[in-house]
Formats: C-alpha cells, sequence, structure tokens
C-alpha cells in the first residue's frame, strides 16, 4: 500500500507541475518572441536565429519555472484531495501526517533532481552556446538582413536591393547612400551598382568585403568642386566588423568551474544553483502545511497567503543575490540565512496546521453528584 500510495501522489502532483511548467514556459516564450520579432523588423538579427536563441534559453527558464510549478501542484493537488476527503480516508487508514511529509519529500527529491540537472549542466551549457550563437549573429552585416524591395538603413547608411539570385546568392541591383570622413570631414557617397556579393576572408581579424560589379560611384555634393562620379567594373568596400568577446559570464561557467573558482560573481552564481535546488523541499513543506483545507473554505482558501509567502521567499533570494553581488552581504553569509528563515516557517506551519506535537483532546461533560 506505501508504495502504490506514493505512485498515486506523485502521479498528481508530478504531472500538475508538468502541466503548471508548460503553461508559465509558454507565457515567457510568447513574451521573448514578440520581443525577437521586433528586432527582426529592425534588421538586427535573422528570422532562423529567433528559434536557435529561444531554444538555448529553455533550460534557464525551467530552472526558475521549475521550483513555483512543483509549489502551486502541490497546493492544487493536496488541495483537491482534502476537498474530496481523500485526506481524511488516508488519515482514517493509518496514514500519519509525517508519513505524508515524507511522501511529499519524496516527491520533492524528484524534483529536486531534476532542478539539479538543470541547473548544475544544462542550463550552463545552452546558456554557453546561446552566447556563442550571438557572437555569430553580432558578426553578421546589415547586408545578412536584407529584404529585396526595401530600403534598409539606420539614417547614414541606407541600402536597397532589388533581388537575390537563386544559386549563386548574389545581390541584383543594389543601391548604397553612405556617409565617408576623410580629412575630418562628412562626405556623402552613392554607389549603384548591376550586382554585388559578400566575402568574408577567414583569419585572425575575420575580415568581411562588399565586392560590386559594374556600377556607378558618386562622391560629394552635387555642383561642389569636390564632386566625383567613379564608373568601375569592380568595386570592393571593407566592412566594418566586431571582435569575439571572451565567453566568460558566470551563468555560461560549468559548474565544476565555479567550484574552482575564487571569483566573487562566481561564488554567488553557484550559491543561486544551489539555491534553486534547495528551495524545493521547503516549498513542500510549506505548501503541505497550507494545502490543509476544510471542504466548506474550498481548495483555494489558503492559495492567496501560500503565493504571497513564496513571492516573499524568491524576492528575498533575488534581493540577496544581487546584494552578494554588489558587496554588501558578506559572501560567508550568502543565501543560506534566508534558506534558514523559511526553514523554520516551514517546521512551524508544519507544527500548526498539522498538529504534529499537539492533540486536541475531547472534553467529557462533568458530571455532578445528585447527593449535593
Amino acid at each position: 500500500m506505501t508504495l502504490r500510495l506514493f505512485r498515486y501522489l506523485a502521479k498528481e502532483v508530478l504531472v500538475s507541475t508538468a502541466g503548471v511548467t508548460l503553461i508559465l514556459l509558454l507565457v515567457i516564450l510568447s513574451g521573448r518572441f514578440s520581443n525577437y520579432l521586433g528586432r527582426i523588423a529592425e534588421g538586427k538579427m535573422t528570422f532562423e536565429f529567433l528559434f536557435v536563441i529561444l531554444g538555448y534559453h529553455i533550460p534557464s527558464f525551467i530552472q526558475m519555472i521549475l521550483p513555483l510549478a512543483f509549489f502551486l501542484s502541490l497546493l492544487l493537488a493536496f488541495g483537491r484531495l482534502y476537498i474530496e476527503n481523500e485526506m481524511s480516508v488516508l488519515f482514517s487508514s493509518g496514514v500519519s501526517k509525517i508519513k505524508l511529509a515524507g511522501y511529499t519529500l519524496g516527491i520533492a527529491c524528484i524534483i529536486s533532481l531534476t532542478s539539479a540537472s538543470i541547473n548544475f549542466w544544462l542550463a550552463p551549457f545552452s546558456e554557453y552556446r546561446a552566447a556563442e550563437a550571438s557572437q555569430e549573429q553580432n558578426q553578421l552585416s546589415a547586408f545578412d538582413f536584407l529584404i529585396p524591395g526595401r530600403f534598409e538603413g539606420n539614417g547614414q547608411r541606407t541600402i536597397h536591393i532589388d533581388s537575390f539570385t537563386p544559386n549563386e546568392g548574389w545581390m541584383n541591383q543594389i543601391f548604397l547612400s553612405d556617409v565617408i570622413r576623410k580629412k575630418n570631414v562628412s562626405i556623402p557617397t552613392q554607389t549603384f551598382a548591376a550586382y554585388a556579393e559578400q566575402i568574408r576572408v577567414s583569419s585572425e581579424d575575420n575580415q568581411n568585403y562588399l565586392i560590386f560589379k559594374n556600377g556607378t560611384r558618386y562622391e560629394g555634393k552635387p555642383g561642389t568642386a569636390n564632386y566625383r562620379i567613379t564608373q568601375f567594373d569592380t568595386y570592393a568596400v571593407r566592412m566594418a566588423t566586431k571582435d569575439n568577446s571572451v565567453i566568460d559570464e558566470p551563468y555560461t561557467k560549468s559548474t565544476l568551474s565555479l567550484i574552482k573558482s575564487t571569483a566573487l560573481l562566481d561564488k554567488v552564481e553557484l550559491q543561486w544553483r544551489i539555491s534553486l535546488v534547495v528551495v524545493i523541499p521547503i516549498l513542500a513543506i510549506i505548501g503541505l502545511s497550507l494545502s490543509q483545507v476544510n471542504p466548506r473554505q474550498g481548495r483555494f482558501f489558503k492559495m492567496l497567503p501560500a503565493i504571497i509567502l513564496m513571492i516573499l521567499y524568491i524576492a528575498l533570494l533575488i534581493w540577496g543575490r544581487t546584494g552578494l553581488e554588489k558587496g554588501k552581504l558578506p559572501i560567508q553569509l550568502g543565501l543560506w540565512w534566508i534558506h534558514g528563515v523559511f526553514a523554520l516557517i516551514a517546521a512551524a506551519l508544519f507544527i500548526q496546521y498539522n498538529q504534529v506535537f499537539e492533540r486536541r483532546k475531547a472534553r467529557l461533560p462533568e458530571v455532578t453528584d445528585s447527593n449535593e
């Protein structure tokens, strides 16, 4: 019966956790999706990169969502069992509330192991790959974002192409308006060409060149003495490139490298990853205690105070992390004091709501002596 009961409770909680996690993940992804679509419309990223960067960020989203989803699912699942009197049947069958807490911690252990695998391995690896993909995206020039038939530009530089060749990828009928500086003087230029292509030279400098074919270049202001018109067969323009920076953000580093590091930010990141795992069993005891409701009260009677307590817990952890990063809190104290406070709160709630150490005794009516 013990194993069967654990499977039943685990199924109720884990299925709800998966559903809540999926819903919250879709909400976050929809917000990021709209943000990235705006960047695509501005010509700052390609459409293909949208799904790549979203995929890489999913583990980081889940590592924050999972403790919250588990806590909410525990409240909903156990609240339903109380409302439908299934908990009363369990207690009358000899299942104590201490044993129920053991089952709950067992389910929390499953969630904690899942969270640990994401926090300590999958999320850092995905964030590192996301940073690499972002660097590759930054190396793209404005010509990689061109859409045929549309003027693209940022004010000083304006580009327009008629079409792309289907096989070679050449740009047909290209127009480029730009401003160059010579001897601290800004000179407008306009270049018309039959077609053009980008050439990337693989070297230490990663130079990019735009090669124009069969065109005309206008330089200067019309009517002035330094106005020039140049016709060319081949004309090359060196494109500006960005240097790849070293990816050393703490959230992209492996957990092993964080353990070996002595840097403050690395120590804070390590404590944060551990905290997202430690928070799960503490929230499990809080959720177990606050899920106990009277059938007449409804399953959502204690949802609001439980959610407020959870938000306070997460908010304190975020505040503590910020304080550690800025040096306002000692790294020796870390985030452990926050977990300690809420562990005491969880213990107090468990004692109060589940009456572990104090039982209410039924009072017998007083019998008066008839001889008095």
